[in-house]
């Protein structure tokens, strides 16, 4: 605790270029520490020390002694227990090549199609992550889970859209709070619609938030401007997909699902329900 007290004081001092390099050295030091945490996990984990103060569980006690949330502390558990089975990632994230953002979508794959199937394919994985930020990776981990089972990736496609919701709660103080969840596909169809229109004209000062709203308002009123009857253009999406996939050719074992725009991967099944009902494939 003495370092780190010392560092932040060399932190605070430093400027320019060296207050750069500080916060950069700040996150591979977050990393590190990550790293020796998961480790010192897995052990707590196997030795069932939790128990002793009285935690149902090890995400429990992480909420309770780490102050953790709930989700924060689901996601070290599974990075924990999936590197026993990862050396490579195990290795390269305790050296510091790889960051703990990277690690959780490896950790979080490994879940979903088995820590075996990740493994083959580590050595080419850790290589895409050394140049991607987590987000596009991200990506890419969804692209293999497609690849390596279809079937376990429109299942988890089905749990989210199973997860849907929206509320709308009563006016309090003049506003109105949307709040909700949406599977990738609506989550695409609706952000497509909303942010497809750019503000015109010099005095339009709203910000892209305010847009985004006066957007959903505009979509919600009965009949579109300018449209005899109503009826509004289809908001638009992207989606990338080789041709395998979207005939479904079943020759072609392995074929990745679609890639909407963002990177974010929707399953083979959806792609070809989707292009069925499309105005131009």
């Amino acid at each position: 605790m003495a370092a780190i007290d010392d560092y932040a004081a060399a932190v605070r001092t430093a400027a320019g270029s060296s207050l750069g390099q500080g916060l950069i050295h700040t996150r591979e030091a977050r990393d590190r520490l990550e790293a020796v945490f998961a480790e010192g996990l897995r052990r707590f984990d196997q030795s069932g020390e939790y128990a002793a103060d009285g935690a149902i569980d090890l995400v429990a006690w992480l909420r309770s002694k780490c102050k953790l949330s709930g989700g924060a502390a689901a996601e070290r558990v599974g990075i924990a227990r999936q590197l026993e089975h990862l050396p490579q990632t195990e290795k390269a994230f305790a050296t510091g090549e790889l960051g703990y953002q990277h690690v959780a979508v490896l950790a979080r794959t490994a879940e979903q199609v088995g820590a075996a199937a990740v493994r083959e394919a580590e050595g080419s994985l850790l290589a895409l992550a050394e140049t991607m930020d987590p987000g596009q990776f991200t990506g890419v981990a969804k692209n293999f889970e497609h690849r390596v089972d279809a079937q376990a990736a429109l299942a988890e496609a089905n749990r989210a859209h199973q997860r849907r919701y929206l509320t709308i709660s009563e006016p309090l103080d003049g506003i109105v709070r949307l709040d909700g969840l949406l599977d990738a596909e609506a989550g695409a169809i609706v952000r497509n619609a909303v942010s497809g229109y750019l503000p015109t004209g010099k005095g339009d000062d709203r910000t892209p938030g305010q847009h985004r709203a006066d957007r959903l308002v505009e979509l919600c009123q009965p009949r579109a401007a300018g449209s005899a009857d109503g009826a509004r253009p289809r908001p638009h999406l992207i989606i990338r997909a080789s041709v395998d996939t979207l005939l479904g050719a079943p020759g072609a074992p392995g074929a990745p699902g679609g890639e909407l725009d963002g990177g974010v991967m929707i399953p083979a099944e959806t792609l070809r329900r989707l292009a069925c009902d499309a105005a131009v494939s």
